[in-house]
């Protein structure tokens, strides 16, 4: 299986909890399920157009190659060097995500300062570390390229939906 598949579904869920941390916090209202959802389907949705931007590079890269076998070789190694990396932190985010929604309250809440405060502060530390996974995976430059862009991608969503959304408290 290509790696694309995987790297897309953790780009789309990543995207979605940048919605959810672009709005965290700006609503003093009790029950707000309604509007934390729809700040995670805006997340999805800009993640989901700005993805378009890796697979445009990676296909531009696909179709300019004189050996395109060889191009998709080197593609494919580099996007499973982007992904071994990026395996590790998404399992600690689901895991102190679980922990966060089925622990008591004051268990959770300790899941979310030691858990996902540090693991939001280090994200763009785990993009540059799986772009270096796909340049040293084998995917060489072609690969750094695509999981540059794609990474840039994935940072821009939080901030692109904060400041489209949420730049003013409600």
């Amino acid at each position: 299986m290509t790696p694309a598949v995987p790297l897309a579904f953790l780009g789309l869920v990543d995207a979605t909890c940048s919605g959810f941390r672009a709005y965290a916090g700006r609503d003093a209202r009790i029950r707000k399920h309604r509007a934390a959802v729809r700040a995670a389907l805006r997340g999805l949705a800009v993640g989901a157009v700005l993805l378009l931007a890796p697979a445009l590079t990676a296909a531009l890269l696909l179709l300019t190659a004189t050996d395109r076998a060889h191009a998709y070789a080197t593609l494919a190694g580099g996007g499973t060097g982007y992904l071994l990396p990026l395996t590790p932190y998404a399992a600690a985010v689901l895991l102190s995500l679980a922990a966060y929604f089925a622990l008591p309250f004051r268990a959770s809440t300790l899941a979310m300062v030691i858990g996902l405060g540090p693991l939001t502060l280090l994200r763009p530390l785990a993009v540059a570390v799986a772009c270096l996974g796909a340049l040293l995976g084998g995917g060489g430059a072609s690969g750094l390229l695509v999981g540059a862009v794609a990474g840039a991608a994935m940072l821009c969503v939080e901030p692109l939906v904060h400041r489209r959304w949420y730049r003013h408290v409600q």
